[in-house]
């Protein structure tokens, strides 16, 4: 019996009891082991901890239980030698080491190890805790250092993006990272940035645009809210799922980036183990989406202020050249004709008149596309779209243009089916045909070759393109081809004339009919321009708004 202070007498069970009954409520995570290796106690926190009960744990060796692979020839030597009488490096210290969780993902854990001699033989004791928290913390404010210098040194806004997933898959261990903008004019959202961790696969997973409130992003911009997905496999809703799976892949948390309270876009990561939310790595993600977001509203600004810039000195360009050329011509060839007009004859008279003509068209022409620019860019020239056959407008339009490229021998090849309905606006289209077609001649030498098709392509959708053998666009100059008063470098050496507002019109008319316009890779000499357009009109949002038409999510 054992006589306790100011209580009691304790028996002898009482104080073999106290020790197991402290171990069992103790918060960290207690395993003994033996000489060999062996489990013999397992407390409940260990449990816990490492995903396996008592019973499944006492009676195995510790190196298949918690021991990541990599670790373990390291692991029996080090035991054997203590075990041997030898000196433990590790013994008494506080260590932070990588521990292997039954599910099989790996998680840091701080432990200190004793040992102490009983009848049975050596016995080690190991205390430790989970640290994912304290070291996700950690990463955490490297992370936020990381995304500040990147965003701080970006030169442009592309580069800021890849250094943001960069910083989070590299730094968190994330495998896949996206960040996604909205592409307002398209209505789209498109993937500005993907990060992958080195030795994977991701072809089937990735994508490089989504409709609205399609996948986690467009969930996240729809809700502009965090969205969590803990088990991505069991979220049948998600297309992605099955490629997620295949890629290992298991969760997935999205969070908005806003500025101003506009949603700008999506941050998404995408982890390779179940888990559930966590408050602290919404509100990092939630803290570099903002960051991003002021990046982006700052950037834009500035973006927005050079292009303003440029467009000015574009805009005195065009006036300079452009619009002063025709009126030289209208002004010397009246003055001419009222000089002469008693001496010259009828038919002089007519070629002063038809240069008159030609030179006020051509002002007509330029002042056009200015005004329909305008009106197609603030909204105020509306889009009537009804039942439409391209085929129909493609035959006008290269019906027009025929008499005009036949003086060169130029060759005019189309090839479409009898057919294709959709829903459009004809005279908008009209426009696009005859713009893309007349750029086509224009550029194009003598004995060169327009080809014309259009297609089906994939469901509810049509592609058309207009390719020449013209003398095409420096692929240095292709990312300023959609952009006002742009003139190739091409033409400009050739002195053909334009207004650089031809392709930003047709750009303008694709997209209010909720398409695309691109410059495809290009074989030999000239351009080739493929227009995607959709056959039904859009469906309705819930808020009333028409927008795209709203599908199942894919992750």
């Amino acid at each position: 019996m054992v006589q306790r202070e100011n209580g009691p007498v304790a028996s002898d069970a009482d104080v073999l009891y106290e020790p197991q009954a402290v171990l069992a409520g103790a918060l960290d995570a207690y395993v003994c082991i033996t000489a060999d290796g062996r489990v013999v106690a397992w407390n409940p926190a260990a449990e816990q901890t490492f995903g396996w009960t008592n019973a499944d744990a006492c009676g195995r060796r510790i190196e298949e239980l918690v021991i990541p692979a990599r670790y373990r020839v390291a692991h029996r030597a080090g035991l054997g030698r203590v075990s041997a009488g030898g000196p433990g490096r590790v013994l008494g210290q506080r260590l932070q080491l990588k521990a292997s969780h039954r599910d099989g993902h790996e998680f840091p854990v701080e432990m200190t190890l004793t040992v102490t001699n009983t009848p049975g033989g050596r016995r080690f004791h190991a205390f430790c805790h989970d640290v994912t928290v304290r070291d996700r913390a950690s990463r955490f404010a490297a992370v936020e250092t990381a995304v500040s210098q990147g965003l701080a040194q970006a030169p442009y806004s592309t580069v800021a993006a890849q250094r943001t997933v960069a910083a989070l898959g590299l730094t968190m261990g994330w495998p896949v990272v996206e960040l996604w903008l909205v592409d307002d004019a398209r209505q789209l959202l498109v993937c500005a940035a993907r990060h992958v961790a080195a030795g994977r696969d991701m072809r089937d997973f990735a994508v490089d645009e989504l409709e609205y409130g399609v996948g986690l992003p467009g969930v996240v911009c729809r809700e502009a809210g965090p969205h969590w997905i803990p088990n991505l496999a069991a979220e049948t809703r998600y297309l992605r799922s099955r490629a997620a799976a295949r890629n290992a892949l298991h969760v997935a948390v999205g969070v908005p980036i806003s500025s101003g309270g506009q949603v700008l876009g999506a941050l998404c990561v995408y982890g390779d183990r179940v888990e559930d939310p966590e408050d602290s790595l919404i509100a990092l993600l939630s803290g570099i989406a903002a960051h991003v977001g002021q990046y982006l509203e700052r950037r834009r600004a500035e973006e927005l202020e050079i292009e303003l810039a440029r467009t000015k000195d574009e805009f005195l360009s065009l006036v300079t050249h452009e619009l002063r050329n025709p009126l030289a011509v209208i002004t010397s060839t009246a003055a001419l004709f009222d000089a002469d007009l008693d001496a010259v004859s009828s038919t002089e008279q007519r070629q002063y008149l038809r240069t008159i003509g030609r030179s006020a068209e051509r002002l007509s022409v330029m002042v056009s596309d200015l005004l329909d620019l305008a009106g197609l860019e603030s909204g105020h020239l509306a889009i009537h779209p009804t039942s439409t056959d391209l085929v129909e407008i493609i035959d006008q339009a290269v019906q027009a243009i025929t008499p005009a490229p036949a003086g060169r021998q130029l060759t005019i090849v189309v090839d479409v089916p009898e057919r294709l309905e959709l829903h459009a606006d004809p005279d908008r289209l009209r426009q696009v045909a005859d713009n893309l077609l007349s750029n086509a001649a224009k550029y194009t030498p003598v004995g060169g070759q327009i080809t014309i098709t259009a297609r089906p392509d994939r469901e509810d959708w049509i592609a058309w393109t207009v390719s020449d053998t013209g003398i095409g666009i420096p692929p240095a100059e292709r990312p300023r081809l959609f952009r006002r008063f742009y003139r190739a470098s091409t033409a400009l050496q050739r002195h053909i004339p334009g207004t650089g507002l031809g392709l930003v019109i047709t750009r303008t008319i694709i997209e209010r009919h909720h398409g695309t316009i691109t410059l495809a890779d290009h074989d030999g000499p000239g351009t080739t321009l493929v227009v995607r357009l959709p056959t039904k009109p859009p469906k309705t949002s819930p808020s009333g708004n028409t927008g795209p038409e709203m599908t199942d999510p894919t992750a």
